[in-house]
């Protein structure tokens, strides 16, 4: 009898906490396990090591993420459109993968040289060209800054969104939508009034 594929995301959600909080390096199976309330020897009945659980992990967020991406950038908006798409669409994957956001980040760069996670320096070359050609786009047509260094823009962009990973709780104040319009209008609009 196969394992049930909610014990299978169950044991994948504990996993990814653990991940999260200790590092994978500092993760152990029996640590997933003891966290999971299961015998360490039990986990491999549901995976064949702590790598291919990561592997799981890492690689369903970013397939989610690049679905959401994807559809945004298909969709023939505007710069501004899309650039407001990504960031709302990023933070509602910050709500449905805050755990292997934060894995990702602190792992992507030493993970990225090993053959089994090669897609996660694809998928990084795929998102900052994303990024970098929307603001090429929006300064082209007039709709941003023409002084904005678009490397710099990306970088603080990138990094102040998906730093939201380590303080957002999923279900906490505010929605992913309530969080990315408040952002939105800081980078958009800025904070000072105008006189």
């Amino acid at each position: 009898m196969s394992p049930s594929p909610e014990r299978h995301s169950e044991l994948l959600a504990t996993a990814a906490e653990v991940f999260a909080a200790q590092g994978y390096n500092a993760t152990t199976v029996r640590k997933i396990a003891d966290a999971a309330g299961m015998l360490a020897g039990s986990l491999y009945y549901h995976f064949d090591s702590k790598e291919s659980m990561l592997d799981e992990i890492l690689s369903t967020f970013l397939d989610e993420l690049w679905a959401g991406y994807d559809a945004v950038l298909a969709a023939g908006l505007g710069p501004r459109e899309t650039i407001e798409a990504l960031v709302t669409e990023s933070f509602r994957e910050i709500d449905r993968h805050r755990a292997a956001v934060a894995i990702y980040q602190k792992e992507s760069r030493h993970l990225a040289s090993q053959p089994r996670f090669h897609y996660l320096a694809d998928s990084q070359v795929k998102f900052e060209k994303a990024w970098l050609v929307t603001l090429e786009r929006g300064v082209a047509a007039e709709i941003f800054r023409a002084d904005l260094d678009i490397r710099l823009t990306y970088r603080f962009v990138r990094d102040t969104v998906w730093v939201a990973a380590s303080w957002y709780r999923p279900g906490g104040q505010h929605s992913p939508e309530e969080i990315a319009r408040q952002y939105l209008s800081m980078v958009l609009e800025g904070i000072a009034l105008r006189g």
